[in-house]
């Protein structure tokens, strides 16, 4: 590994963040930022909010009085994007203080660090901040880079330790972060003073020194000189850990995709609907996955734990492992299999430490399986995308664990203490899940209007959102919303379908849909063009089929239910004059609702519509809303509060509506009119 650093970077980071804020950061507190994002932007280092960094420095206090601090990551903040702010200052001294304490518990030691912060708005230090006021340098540097992980993840991995860096790096055996591991840690650095940092066995790598450039480059050569030991012994194994598979699999578009693209697209949906959980799936087809998964020893290597203890929060503690060709039967089995051994493992650990806990959902985070490679899943696309980066790593540290000697993870009893451990468990936050988290809703008509209302809403509770629209702004909505998207002209069976196809790549499967795509079309019925009033079919109520019955296949393959959301309209009960073609489509869509209602109901999956009046849309231009208001002896502003409850319906109160739909666990066949009171409009 090389060094990343940049005397021209650093000086320019030092002008940015004391300009920026003269008062709150100095020069070491901008090189403290900028050395960590060096460390936080290398993924054989860092991941996902893992590591963190300190500096020992001075700062004024409220008052303007300047206090001796340490700047330690606070918890929340990734090394990568890390600002000022993102090192809360700890007043030195109160903090030292504490070394000569007998004891203190996991919840008074956080207290105990932001009763001595000097902002008391600041975030968390780190859980390891004692650790690094404890230590007497000025700047320090923590990773759990793979190469160093792979050394001290080993039976023997003191010995193996020496073997590799010699005395430059002092080992501390394992002991969960806290006040424990800062005592042990002092204790290590006191009996070896003039060492460059700490060898933690099962944790990783601490790095000193008297500035930020020598405590970073420390780091960078302890990660180097890992790496090439490893490199070296590496040459006298066999290549069993070569590639197989292909490595751009996922990147694959679905037309002429390679076999394992489909084998997903087959897989994905069965898993997905036998989880206990709503959760996004994900796919990382890597070499290196790929060859570990279809090792013989699969099941052992990986059923031997995390390189990390804190890896388990993401990952669990063991993933779960797929026969090849696995079916829904297969599946189900190796899922009940997994949650009994984990049930077992926590009732185990539980009463060996005469400890209550709450268990939590058993179901894996990780799955391996030949063809594949790893399968993640997460409560949304970012924590399974998480769970993959962190096995992608774990595999590498296999990789090199295994071909200089054997990988060991911590026993379970470690691991056990970590997942369950409060403040870790802290970290993923108490907040009531939003109602739709973990569920896919595909969305049509999604660029404007009251598609374009029902994604902002659906997002809002939750929702893990794909997009479509023959508008290309759908783009800019999906960009707003954080969602995947896909351009797609509705009326084109074909080009539907590979949406759906899309949807299970990106998410692995779906859960609902508001098929909202329309347009009125309008014509006296007698003389309607045949060409308009097809169009009006294929849009209005054409198109609503190729999605439903797209969306049923995926649905039916889960087995875990779903919903069916249609935008009918008033037309469909109490049609317009010169609406003939729209009112006629919109009619048969009650009727298709009603059919997925009465056939979807066996595999659990509702079908409702909502009949909205009224909307300021794109199908109401002024000259539409001049011509009905003009027919009705209404001024065009009033036209859109001509209802009982003489109030504008807007496009927000129909996603309400929709979103009260798929809520709605007990609701089928119904239709929901949201038009301010219209009794000739009302379903009958």
């Amino acid at each position: 590994m090389k060094s990343a650093w940049s005397d021209a970077d650093a000086r320019a980071a030092v002008a940015h963040y004391t300009t920026l804020d003269p008062r709150g950061c100095n020069e070491d507190l901008a090189l403290r930022v900028y050395s960590s994002r060096l460390l936080g932007r290398e993924p054989a280092l860092v991941l996902h909010g893992g590591g963190n960094t300190s500096v020992k420095t001075t700062l004024p206090d409220d008052l303007g009085v300047l206090t001796e601090v340490a700047c330690i990551k606070g918890s929340g903040w990734d090394l990568a994007t890390i600002e000022p702010a993102g090192l809360p200052a700890v007043r030195l001294g109160p903090l030292q203080a504490l070394r000569w304490l007998k004891s203190l518990g996991d919840e008074a030691m956080v207290a105990a660090l932001r009763a001595r912060l000097l902002d008391p708005s600041a975030p968390n230090p780190s859980v390891e901040a004692l650790l690094h006021a404890f230590l007497p340098h000025k700047f320090i540097d923590h990773s759990h880079a793979d190469a160093v992980l792979a050394v001290v993840d080993q039976p023997q991995a003191a010995e193996l330790a020496l073997t590799v860096f010699g005395d430059d790096y002092a080992v501390v055996p394992y002991v969960m972060p806290g006040f424990a591991l800062a005592l042990r840690a002092a204790e290590a650095h006191a009996a070896a003073p003039g060492c460059h940092g700490l060898l933690l066995l099962g944790h990783g790598l601490f790095s000193f020194g008297a500035d930020a450039r020598e405590s970073y480059e420390r780091h960078i050569a302890a990660v180097t000189r890992a790496e090439a030991w490893i490199g070296r012994v590496r040459v006298q194994v066999s290549g069993r850990w070569g590639a197989s598979g292909s490595a751009g699999a996922g990147e694959a578009t679905v037309e002429g995709a390679a076999p394992e693209v489909w084998e997903f697209l087959r897989v994905a949906p069965l898993l997905r609907g036998r989880l206990g959980r709503r959760m996004i799936v994900h796919w990382r087809p890597v070499p290196e996955a790929m060859s570990l998964a279809a090792d013989p020893q699969v099941h052992e290597l990986a059923g031997r734990g995390p390189v990390t203890p804190d890896h388990v929060i993401r990952t669990k503690q063991r993933p779960l492992v797929l026969a090849a060709g696995a079916d829904a039967a297969a599946i189900e089995a190796a899922l009940a299999e997994y949650r009994r051994r984990y049930a077992a493992y926590f009732h185990a650990q539980s009463a060996a430490r005469g400890v209550t806990r709450v268990m939590l959902d058993p179901d894996p985070r990780v799955v391996l399986m030949p063809g594949l490679g790893i399968v993640s899943l997460g409560v949304d696309e970012a924590a399974a995308k998480i769970a993959a980066d962190l096995y992608e790593h774990t595999i590498a540290v296999i990789r090199d664990a295994e071909q200089i000697g054997r990988y060991q993870a911590l026993p379970d009893g470690d691991i056990f203490d970590m997942e369950y451990w409060s403040l870790e468990q802290a970290k993923l936050g108490k907040a009531t899940p939003r109602p739709l988290a973990g569920q896919v809703v595909y969305v049509s008509g999604a660029a404007s209007g009251i598609g374009l209302a029902c994604a902002r809403r659906f997002a809002a509770a939750g929702a893990t959102l794909f997009l479509v629209d023959v508008d290309p702004q759908v783009q800019a909505v999906a960009a707003e919303l954080k969602a995947a998207c896909l351009v797609v002209d509705v009326t084109d069976r074909a080009a539907v379908e590979a949406s759906f196809e899309w949807v299970v790549l990106r998410f692995g499967g779906v859960d609902g849909v508001v098929s909202n795509a329309g347009a009125a079309f309008q014509a006296p019925i007698a003389t309607c063009p045949e060409e308009q009033l097809r169009a009006s079919l294929e849009l209005n109520l054409l198109s609503h089929q190729w999605v439903a019955a797209a969306a049923m296949r995926v649905l039916t393959a889960q087995g875990s239910g779903g919903f069916l959301l249609f935008n009918a309209s008033k037309a469909a009960f109490n049609p317009g004059e010169g609406f003939g073609p729209y009112a006629i489509a919109k009619a048969g869509l009650v009727a298709l609702m009603k059919q997925y209602a009465l056939e979807g109901a066996k595999v659990g999956v509702r079908a409702n519509a909502v009949n909205a009046d009224r909307v300021r849309t794109g199908l109401f231009p002024p000259a539409v809303v001049e011509a009905r208001a003009a027919a009705r002896g209404l001024e065009p502003e009033a036209y859109f509060r001509a209802n009982l409850l003489g109030r504008e319906v807007t496009a927000e109160d129909v996603a309400e509506a929709f979103l009260s739909l798929a809520l709605a666990r007990s609701t089928t066949g119904a239709v929901l009119p949201v038009d301010g009171g219209n009794l000739a409009a009302a379903p009958r």
